[in-house]
């Protein structure tokens, strides 16, 4: 393998999933393995374990949260409710364009 190749092969980010991610952080917190160990077990950075850990531990409490809702599906909510006014102001317009002819 020539030099550039090797060089961009080694430059690309790898992507792990949300899975991936949990059951990595779950074995730091169980402590039987230092973030060392996980480390090089896993070909991560220290770095990188502690923020999993940190975003981890950091959302852990809406697991439990039953009558809130993500801001995704607030987000949702509040562009349906929007639209819905749209709709509904276009058709009173329409009704008084056509009324005053």
């Amino acid at each position: 393998m020539n030099k550039s190749l090797k060089f961009t092969v080694e430059m690309t980010r790898r992507k792990f999933t949300s899975k991936f991610k949990t059951k990595v952080v779950l074995e730091l917190l169980k402590e039987r393995s230092s973030l060392a160990e996980l480390a090089q077990k896993y070909e991560l950075a220290p770095q990188q374990l502690s923020s999993w850990k940190r975003d981890f531990l950091h959302n852990a409490e809406q697991v439990f949260d039953k009558g809130t809702k993500s801001p995704k599906t607030e987000a949702q909510e509040e562009k349906e409710k929007l639209l819905k006014t749209i709709g509904q102001l276009k058709v009173e317009n329409d009704f008084l364009k056509d009324a005053l002819r």
